[in-house]
């Protein structure tokens, strides 16, 4: 018997902005970029990584810690609040958090009638030439989260989490139908021929594919200079923002150096039912993972 029901449609969107290092300034960046993608259509926007300003993490400055604020009454947060229940839009929103003596890379979920959700705090921090991120943040201690939205139950994750298989199975485990990474990442500092964006796509592509579910990534451009112990230090941000398929095809992407606002649509009970009958949740065997918890694969 053919069941008979209303579709759960869900229109996802990806924001690309290159960032001042003024707060207001890209906050209002964002606004502008939420409303238009909302004008097409969009019911969870994903605003980039730590957008309030530069991604200040290429030096390691004593001063920088004062960018921090606490989560309760963050007044970024609160303005997109406003806004989502303004337009009746999901909203994640990517903050340096202070809690006391720890500081965290953190992300507030915000739903379409303006409730916060919740926070996820970033548990992979990078640490390498431009990317200095463990002399700033705490490992997250949320554990990795999923969070029903009004348009689907959604995981979000922040950056270099996305290059853990692990982080993305565990979103879907909790049942995510979508997941979301905000992300700052470009050149390298040390190496300007390394250049990370189609591998740091390709994996993100397979988090899709591996577990069945759409995916969000968003980035941002521009090219930033940060003074440093040891002088100026520049990334050229690349943006390639996009939105991955189920199977892992692109279905929307940005270039690298303009400004974007993607949206795509998915039918999220018709990606459910490829799921279930495509077994990778089915023949899962968790008892032989258990290497999964070393470090070094000895049991």
């Amino acid at each position: 018997m053919e069941m008979e029901g209303r579709r759960r449609e869900v229109v996802v969107s990806s924001l690309q902005f290159a960032c001042s290092d003024d707060i207001s300034t890209n906050v209002a960046a964002a606004e502008r970029l939420v409303k238009e993608a909302h004008a097409k259509g969009a019911n969870i926007i994903l605003i980039q990584e730590l957008f309030e300003g530069y991604y200040f993490c290429q030096a390691q400055r004593e001063d920088f810690f004062q960018r921090a604020k606490p989560y309760k009454d963050h007044p970024t947060i609160a303005r997109m609040q406003k806004l989502a229940k303004e337009l009746g839009v999901v909203i994640p929103v990517s903050f340096f958090e202070e809690a006391n003596n720890a500081h965290y890379n953190s992300i507030a979920i915000i739903d379409a009638d303006g409730t916060d959700l919740g926070i996820y705090r970033k548990s992979h921090i990078p640490d390498g030439p431009g990317y200095q991120e463990k002399f700033y943040f705490n490992p997250g201690d949320t554990g990795f989260k999923v969070f029903q939205t009004k348009f689907a139950k959604i995981g979000v994750a922040i950056c270099w989490d996305q290059w853990f298989p692990e982080a993305a199975r565990a979103m879907v485990l909790q049942g995510a139908e979508v997941l979301f990474y905000p992300t700052a990442i470009g050149s390298e500092p040390q190496d300007q021929g390394l250049d990370s964006r189609d591998h740091w796509r390709r994996v993100m592509q397979g988090h899709a594919g591996a577990n069945v579910v759409p995916l969000v990534a968003s980035n941002r451009i521009g090219k930033e200079t940060i003074e440093t112990e040891h002088g100026p230090s520049q990334i050229t941000f690349y943006g390639t923002s996009f939105i991955a398929g189920a199977t892992g095809e692109i279905v929307a992407e940005a270039d690298d150096k303009s400004e974007a606002v993607l949206v795509a649509k998915f039918d999220l009970d018709k990606i459910k039912s490829k799921r279930q009958s495509w077994g990778v949740f089915r023949d899962r065997r968790p008892e032989l993972y258990k290497v999964l918890l070393t470090m070094d694969g000895n049991l």
